[in-house]
C-alpha cells in the first residue's frame, strides 16, 4: 500500500510541463530560422557531434524537476501490513529486583533470573495484548510501558537486574506505578502480575492503599509469592575465598499479598520451584482470556529516498554537460 502525506504537492508537476511546452515552441522557432536564413550552414554544423546532445540538459532538468516534486509530496510505502488481533487486556509485570531477590532456590537460576525467564514464556503466549513491565526495590519505575512489540518488550526484560535503585521492596509504590500506567487505557480487562519475595518496607505508599485505588480502576492484581519456606542460600562475594553461601531467612508477607489480591478480585500464587511458577503464569493466562477483536494496521515508511537520489544525479549531470561537453559548441 501507498500513499503520499502532502498529495496537493502533485499540482507543481505543472511547472514541468509548462517548461517542455516552452522549449518545445523555442525549439520550432529555432529550426524555422535555421530553414529561412542559412540552410546550408546549418547543414555544416549538424555535422558536428555535440550539437546534438543540446537537447539533454533541458530534459534532465525537467525531469529532476518531476522527481523533486514526487519527493515533496513526500510518498510513503505500506509494505508491513498485518492483521493484528487483540484480547483486549493490557497487563502490566510487575517483578521484584531487591537483592533478596539473588536467592538461589530456584537453582541453576536465582529467583530473578527464573522470574525473569517464566515472564518471558508469558510475554509469548499474549502476543495479541499490550504488557508492560514495571520493576521495583526501594523504588518502583517503568522498565517498559504498555506495547505490542514484544520483541522490544522481551529487551527491557533481558536487562532488567538488581542493583539499579536502592534496596528495599516498595510493593505500595510498584502497585501505583503499574496502576498508573493502566488508568488511561481503554482495554476491556486490566492487569498487574506482581511478582515478589518479601514484605513492604520501602516506600511512602501502603500497599493496600493503592490496592483500593487499582480496584476502584477496575484493576485486577494477582500477586506472586516466590521464594521456598525456610532458609535460603545466597550468593556473597568474600574478597578472601571468592563466592561463597550465606543462608537467610525468608521474609514473605503472604497475608498482604493474599488482601491485594481480594481487594482486587485477582488471586494471590504461591511459587515454590521452577514447575509451580511456570504453572501459575499459565494459570494466569487462562484466567485472561477475552472476546477477540481484529483490527488492521499498516506501518508506512518513508520512499523519498528513491525520488532525491536521481534527482540529484540528474542535475548534476546537466551542469557536466552543459560545462565540458557542450561548452563551446555552437
Amino acid at each position: 500500500m501507498e500513499r503520499f502525506v502532502y498529495p496537493w504537492a502533485l499540482t507543481a508537476l505543472v511547472i514541468p510541463a509548462l517548461l517542455v511546452l516552452w522549449r518545445w515552441r523555442q525549439r520550432g522557432r529555432q529550426n524555422l530560422v535555421f530553414t529561412v536564413s542559412d540552410a546550408g550552414l546549418h547543414r555544416r554544423q549538424a555535422g558536428r557531434g555535440r550539437v546534438h546532445l543540446r537537447f539533454l540538459p533541458p530534459v534532465l532538468r525537467v525531469a529532476a524537476l518531476v522527481l523533486l516534486v514526487l519527493a515533496l509530496a513526500r510518498p510513503q510505502s505500506g509494505t508491513h501490513t498485518r492483521e493484528v488481533t487483540s484480547e483486549g487486556v493490557d497487563i502490566v509485570l510487575t517483578l521484584d529486583v531487591s537483592t533478596s531477590m539473588k536467592g538461589e532456590d530456584f537453582r541453576p537460576r536465582n529467583r530473578l533470573e527464573e522470574a525473569k525467564a517464566q515472564a518471558a514464556e508469558f510475554i509469548a503466549k499474549r502476543e495479541n495484548d499490550r504488557i508492560g513491565l514495571v520493576v521495583f526495590a526501594g523504588q518502583a519505575f517503568t522498565q517498559c510501558p504498555l506495547t505490542l512489540d514484544h520483541a522490544l518488550l522481551d529487551q527491557f526484560l533481558v536487562q532488567v537486574k538488581m542493583g539499579v535503585v536502592e534496596d528495599g521492596t516498595a510493593i505500595g509504590s510498584a502497585i501505583a506505578t503499574a496502576t498508573n500506567r493502566l488508568r488511561e487505557t481503554e482495554a476491556k480487562s486490566k492487569v498487574i502480575v506482581l511478582l515478589t519475595d518479601g514484605d513492604n518496607n520501602a516506600g511512602s505508599v501502603d500497599p493496600v492503599t493503592a490496592a483500593r485505588a487499582a480496584a476502584a480502576m477496575g484493576i485486577k492484581i494477582y500477586t506472586i509469592g516466590v521464594g521456598k519456606d525456610g532458609q535460603v542460600p545466597y550468593p556473597v562475594n568474600d574478597m578472601l575465598f571468592g563466592k561463597r553461601y550465606q543462608y537467610v531467612t525468608s521474609n514473605l508477607d503472604e497475608k498482604t499479598l493474599r488482601e491485594i489480591a481480594s481487594l482486587t478480585k485477582g488471586r494471590y500464587f504461591r511459587a515454590q520451584s521452577t514447575e509451580s511458577l511456570a504453572r501459575i503464569y499459565d494459570e494466569i493466562d487462562q484466567l485472561e482470556r477475552t472476546e477477540v477483536s481484529s483490527i488492521e494496521r499498516v506501518d508506512y515508511h518513508e520512499a523519498s529516498l528513491p525520488f532525491l537520489l536521481p534527482a540529484a544525479l540528474l542535475l548534476l549531470l546537466e551542469m557536466l554537460i552543459a560545462r565540458f561537453v557542450l561548452r563551446g559548441a555552437p
